[in-house]
């Protein structure tokens, strides 16, 4: 009579079958191996790396460059001729594909820890080529197109370097458990060694990358000066349409220091306020005007600009997300502006009390003004009763008979010029775009009183950063965000930013060093205690800390069966990790 050995019963592992079937749809157990992982999916496992850390830099920069999407809009709409806001479909794309690489990075690194062979299957491999593709041509079109927009990231890392340290630091920290795991069951020395001096490597980088961090707000409190004044940028543009009395209105109620716009010269010598070579965008050219609507603006007299609409666009393009939440009579209000002249401005600010600041466009060839349009636009300001100390004269076409004629007015300039040539030029401020002038530009500025207004400034925590800078002035399409801030959101002195340094350094390099502890605890005693006896089943038990749980079930399968084989009583069942026999 043959007898026969019960069959082998596994336990049910959901979560390595969920993590094997989800990577490289490996969802049966035969499918699974602790093979050492293939050349080839070392390569696609490098590539994920290199395409995660592309993504993030490209997320990060999207995500800091918030200050300036009206900007990148407008930049769109001047090459295409329609206007949309092409930030909304880039964020969502850059989110889902973020998300979707750092899935398949945590679901590799998950691998990594529990000894399964790497296999990703080739539909993630497609999807990992489709976004490396996509935002490698991204980064390039950017590159071209926008490329000092780069700049915002190393601005932005002074104001966000001292907690991204943290966040790196704890994340490489965590990653202790799965490189300790690597050493304690890796069978060759060399491994062991190279795995050690690239996790350590990074780690040291990370605890001593402080040295090397600055930051305008790690300052002494006392040191901080008063918070920059605000000037608006074509009013309040993202509350009422921009450059229209209704938007000056608006930035004055937030108590902005001074009024700013762009203005461009009527047919018949008027000047006015309009951002764009055409009227297409901010009026209802094409309904009254279908024929002229591609004409540059200056090509219209001031009656034609006069009788468009300047406010309906507003309503119904709601750029900055704001309609939405205006009432009935808002946006009423809102809806029914007309195109705005420089002289109304000046008066306005005039009665206000506050700076005006504009910046002309020449008149096209041809135009009945191209030659006087400097002489004709310093008439106006002259006409409205401003008084000249609160207008700041950015044109340097004919400078020199400017200054003869309204000697008082402030001249300003609109490039970053050294000191003896802004001196030389008679010339008493800049006006420059935020990433033209390091703190150390502005430190000098200050020091030989020539005043300094960055535009265009949006977002809190840049203008916390100009604020901890020392800026006296900056310009901004968002005075109703700025005006909100009472203090910078983050100071710190450098005594308290060492101790949060040291501090946190000790935390990860005590936790590090339990892990590894724990992780090599039986590795360790064994090595320590040495072994005098060398059965063969105590040898393979005892290395289980440097095999996978699979590697010791089969160990553990083939010693019992050699028992079988050697005469040893099978018939009483035997039970462990998972093993019925």
């Amino acid at each position: 009579m043959v007898k026969h050995q019960p069959l082998q019963v596994y336990e049910r592992q959901l979560c390595l079958s969920c993590l094997t079937g989800i990577y490289g749809c490996r969802w049966k157990r035969y499918q699974r191996s602790h093979d050492d992982t293939t050349k080839w999916e070392c390569l696609w496992t490098f590539i994920l790396f290199g395409t995660f850390s592309l993504l993030l830099v490209w997320f990060y920069f999207w995500w800091e460059a918030h200050n300036d999407y009206s900007e990148f809009n407008w930049f769109l709409y001047n090459r295409s001729g329609e206007w949309s806001d092409g930030t909304v479909p880039i964020l969502a794309t850059t989110a889902a594909g973020f998300t979707y690489i750092a899935f398949l990075m945590i679901l590799a690194l998950c691998h990594v820890a529990v000894g399964q062979q790497l296999n990703l299957h080739w539909l993630h491999k497609i999807g990992v080529t489709v976004a490396l593709l996509t935002t490698t041509i991204g980064v390039i079109s950017v590159t071209q197109m926008w490329g000092e927009e780069w700049d915002v990231v190393w601005i932005s890392l002074q104001a966000t370097g001292p907690f991204l340290h943290i966040g790196a630091l704890a994340a490489v920290t965590a990653l202790a458990w799965l490189v300790a795991g690597q050493v304690a069951r890796a069978e060759k020395t060399s491994f062991q060694v190279m795995v050690l001096l690239i996790y350590l490597s990074v780690l040291l980088t990370l605890y001593f990358i402080p040295l090397s961090i600055t930051s305008p707000c790690i300052m002494d409190r006392g040191s901080l000066k008063a918070a920059p004044a605000i000037i608006g940028h074509e009013g309040a543009p993202m509350i009422a349409p921009e450059n229209t009395l209704l938007s000056f209105h608006r930035a004055l109620q937030r108590n902005v220091s001074g009024l700013e716009a762009d203005v461009a010269i009527s047919l018949d010598g008027v000047p006015f306020l309009m951002r764009d070579r055409t009227l297409r965008r901010t009026t209802d050219v094409k309904k009254v005007f279908p024929e002229r609507q591609y004409h540059d603006a200056a090509l219209f007299n001031w009656t034609d600009l006069r009788s468009l609409n300047a406010g309906q666009w507003f309503v119904k393009d709601d750029p900055f997300w704001t309609v939405r939440y205006m009432s009935v009579a808002e946006r009423w209000l809102v809806g029914n502006q007309t195109v705005c002249s420089l002289e109304e401005m000046l008066k306005l600010a005039a009665r206000s009390k506050t700076s005006a600041v504009f910046t002309l466009r020449r008149p096209p060839s041809g135009h009945p003004h191209h030659l006087n349009w400097v002489n004709l636009t310093l008439d106006t300001v002259l006409r409205s009763g401003i008084p000249q100390q609160q207008v700041m004269w950015t044109v340097d076409t004919d400078r020199e008979m400017v200054k003869q004629v309204a000697p008082d007015l402030q001249q300003t300039s609109l490039q970053k010029l050294p000191l003896n040539t802004l001196h030389h030029k008679g010339i008493s401020g800049v006006l420059l775009r935020y990433n033209q002038a390091s703190a150390e530009d502005i430190r000098l500025y200050n020091e030989h009183n020539i005043s300094v207004v960055l535009y265009s400034v949006n977002e809190p925590w840049l203008y916390s950063l100009l604020w901890c800078s020392g800026v006296p002035t900056v310009s901004s399409e968002a005075p109703q965000v700025l005006r909100k801030l009472r203090s910078p959101l983050w100071l710190m002195t450098p005594d308290e930013y060492c101790l949060i340094w040291i501090f946190t350094d000790l935390i990860s390099f005590a936790v590090i060093l339990g892990i590894f502890v724990f992780q090599n605890y039986h590795l360790i005693r064994w090595r320590m205690s040495g072994m005098r006896s060398y059965n063969p089943e105590q040898i393979m038990l005892s290395a289980a800390v440097r095999r996978s749980s699979r590697d010791v079930n089969i160990m553990k399968e083939k010693l019992i069966f050699s028992e079988v084989s050697n005469g040893v009583n099978t018939d009483e069942p035997y039970m462990d990790n998972g093993f019925n026999f």
